[in-house]
């Protein structure tokens, strides 16, 4: 077990520190903003701190689908971890990435099964992109590094 973890160490590293990133934020965010809809701008009409909840996916698709949200949030968790303990040494991209995607997928799974919603706070007001949190972006960050990893697979080899 030890080895498996040491040979893909970036990919637990990464899901770890994401992980208590992302709970550590939402954690803060409940116990500064006394009220969902609460707002501190960082940079009024541009970015601000926003407290809201969220009982969907991103960007709000599939609204009230908790139920079946915190099983495949579980599921994809499972997966990788399942992935990166057999696996092969994976190049280190592709370490980050899957990692990347463990945390943001553990950190809104975690919400899921505890709250019946994901917090969400981060508020782009400049482009009026919905609210999110630290695990949609690490979701994100992982599926950007596949897609570079798809594209120039020779040069991160």
């Amino acid at each position: 077990m030890l080895n498996s973890i040491q040979r893909n160490n970036f990919f637990w590293l990464v899901a770890v520190i994401g992980l208590i990133l992302d709970q550590l934020t939402k954690y803060l965010v409940v116990q500064i903003f006394s009220d969902i809809g609460s707002t501190f701008p960082l940079w009024q009409n541009v970015f601000h701190f926003t407290y809201v909840i969220n009982t969907g996916a991103a960007f709000s698709f599939f609204q009230g689908g908790v139920l079946w949200l915190r099983w495949l949030s579980l599921l994809v968790s499972l997966i990788l971890i399942i992935f990166a303990l057999f696996a092969p040494r994976l190049v280190i991209l592709e370490q980050l990435a899957y990692g990347f995607i463990l945390a943001g997928a553990l950190g809104n799974g975690i919400d899921r099964f505890l709250f019946g919603y994901v917090v969400d706070f981060l508020d782009f007001r400049l482009i009026n992109f919905p609210v999110f949190n630290l695990a949609d972006t690490f979701i994100n960050l992982g599926i950007i590094c596949l897609l570079i990893l798809a594209f120039f697979p020779k040069k991160f080899s």
